[in-house]
């Protein structure tokens, strides 16, 4: 055997030496692309850990910010449901108003009608009564004539008595 191994120079065992060494250099140099690409993995899973971490916080803020804004929602009609209501109210008031106004007004013009319409005379006043007349006035407060009467009393037509008027007495000399 010995001579056929010595003739028989193959190559094989060096081709597969020299297999194996090209073999060993690209694992080596795969080791070293596989070992810097772990690097740059390494270097990604820190950035997705930050996104993950924004993404969260995102959440939460559109959370909150969802909440605020069906909280300013409600804030919004309620505040339209108060103002609704206080328009409402002072609507109410104002028509009391009105009618106390008008009745204020309405009171002169009752002249002795109704219990709270009555008019007082004052010192030196008189009110007129039905069928009063200036003379009539006059000779009962002091004995003056209707001339006397209608001479303090510039302002009113003598000939248009209205009952419950108030006209002024003259005074006593």
């Amino acid at each position: 055997m010995d001579t056929i191994s010595r003739e028989n120079n193959s190559m094989l065992p060096i081709g597969g030496v020299i297999v194996g060494v090209i073999a060993l250099a690209i694992g080596g140099f795969g080791l070293i692309k596989a070992s810097k690409l772990q690097t740059k993995v390494d270097a990604q899973e820190e950035k997705v850990a930050k996104i993950d971490g924004l993404e969260s916080q995102l959440g939460s803020v559109s959370a909150t910010a969802d909440k605020s804004a069906k909280d300013i929602g409600s804030l919004s009609r309620t505040t339209q449901e108060a103002f609704n209501t206080v328009a409402a109210d002072l609507g109410n008031i104002h028509a009391s108003i009105t009618k106390i106004e008008e009745a204020q007004k309405a009171k002169p013009a009752a002249h002795g009608k109704g219990p709270h319409a009555e008019v007082v005379a004052g010192p030196g006043e008189y009110v007129v009564k039905a069928g009063d007349t200036f003379s009539k006035i006059g000779k009962a407060n002091g004995g003056f004539s209707g001339a006397d009467v209608a001479a303090v009393n510039p302002d009113v037509n003598p000939s248009k008595l209205k009952v419950g008027q108030k006209i002024k007495l003259p005074q006593k000399k």
